[in-house]
């Protein structure tokens, strides 16, 4: 087996890939991370929610 096939070659490419996606990449300006953050906290609120709600009936059906 070539060593340059089965280990050089993917580590090559890996890195190139790597460097591709941080060149990509870019710090959010703050309006972006407002939006995240509000769509973040969003989402924990809704998954709070659910998570309550299917609390609570199981407590009323363990009660009945």
């Amino acid at each position: 087996m070539n060593l340059q096939n089965t280990f050089v070659q993917p580590l090559a490419d890996f890195v190139d890939q790597s460097l591709r996606v941080i060149n990509v990449t870019h710090k959010p300006q703050s309006f972006e991370y407002r939006q995240i953050a509000m769509s973040t906290g969003i989402g924990i609120l809704v998954i709070g929610i659910i998570g309550f709600v299917i609390a609570m009936a199981a407590h009323f059906l363990r009660v009945l």
